[in-house]
């Protein structure tokens, strides 16, 4: 984009932000269509906000509070493998300061609820499960008027990263994937066996990787067709920390939207090299929103779920020397990519 053009969008977004930074946080769910799980929305609303209790969390917003007009987009939300919105809040709620509709669809068979469908079956419907909740936000009497169905933007994380990709025009295969971990088994082994279990440089590694791989070969039959799916109304994605080891790479050279990357550089579950890092090397037009070289896998998740504990708890736990109090700065990047790519 021309400097001038893009200072003004900067300009013009930032006016945007001083009419709503005001508005308190709304909260509501949606019922999702026949098979899929709720959308939580989070929204600008005049209402008072208080704190709420969900599960762990305990989210400050206004339930089922009066929608107030904001900047007219919506951004969705995907979350990552077993997880929820409220992961999110901390996200959300500064998008919606910024003006936006927030929506957190939950991934059915892939949520903290239920995770029967963890991994390539759950990566098949998350796409067409954003778009639903696209359809659901737009045929609402509350915020259908309040967005342009055709300019939205889409957010996703681990997981959800790789939702984002796949909702950017890229297209994978599980026979990529069993390539993938054939080759990389031991250099991407949480990746390939889904964090059941991990290496740890003792002798029961050999034993551990010789059980995994005819598993892995079991569950990622070579099927012949790739997936994809594409929304013309998403129009500017970022994808954090993405699971990318299955993508072709030429899918993701020239995204069929802005595509912006985040990259946690101490991220041990998907190691940056076989994942962020391969699609910043491929992608010709991708933005980097942020290289969080300090970070793992679980930078992006605020508030932490309070529970972490055993393996996953070591995976998604901030590494020394990463500071939370930088990520406000993080949500401002966010919101900067996605006002300069779909408020104009």
């Amino acid at each position: 984009m021309h400097t001038k053009l893009r200072t003004i969008v900067v300009l013009a977004a930032l006016a945007l932000h001083s009419l709503v930074v005001t508005a308190q946080v709304g909260l509501t769910e949606l019922s999702g269509a026949p098979g899929d799980g709720p959308t939580t929305v989070f929204y600008p609303s005049s209402s008072t906000a208080a704190p709420l209790r969900r599960g762990p969390f305990n989210p400050h917003a206004a339930k089922e509070g009066a929608v107030q007009r904001g900047n007219g987009r919506l951004i969705v939300i995907s979350h990552g493998s077993g997880g929820s919105p409220w992961e999110y809040t901390d996200l959300a709620q500064h998008l919606v300061r910024a003006g936006y509709i927030v929506a957190l669809p939950e991934h059915a068979g892939d949520n903290w609820r239920d995770m029967g469908k963890v991994g390539p079956e759950s990566w098949k419907l998350r796409p067409q499960e954003v778009s639903r909740a696209i359809d659901a936000l737009g045929q609402d009497a509350r915020f259908g008027p309040l967005f342009d169905p055709a300019r939205v933007g889409m957010f996703g994380m681990s997981a959800g990263g790789h939702t984002a990709l796949t909702l950017a025009g890229g297209r994978w295969s599980t026979g990529r994937l069993l390539a993938h971990c054939e080759a990389n088994l031991a250099d991407d082994f949480v990746a390939c066996t889904g964090a059941i279990t991990e290496l740890t440089g003792g002798p029961l590694d050999s034993i551990k990787k010789a059980v995994a791989l005819p598993l892995i070969r079991r569950a990622l039959a070579d099927e012949p067709s790739t997936y994809g799916h594409t929304d013309t109304r998403i129009r500017a994605v970022i994808s954090a920390v993405p699971f990318a080891a299955d993508f072709d790479p030429q899918t993701l050279t020239n995204p069929a939207v802005p595509l912006g990357l985040i990259q946690a550089g101490q991220d041990r579950w998907l190691v940056p090299r076989f994942h962020s890092a391969a699609v910043i090397a491929q992608c010709k037009t991708c933005e980097i929103v942020a290289n969080l070289p300090d970070a793992g896998h679980g930078a992006l998740l605020a508030p932490l779920p309070p529970d972490m504990q055993g393996r996953i708890g070591r995976l998604l736990a901030d590494p020394p020397g990463f500071r939370r109090a930088e990520l406000p700065k993080l949500y401002q990047r966010i919101e900067a990519f996605f006002s300069t790519h779909l408020l104009p």
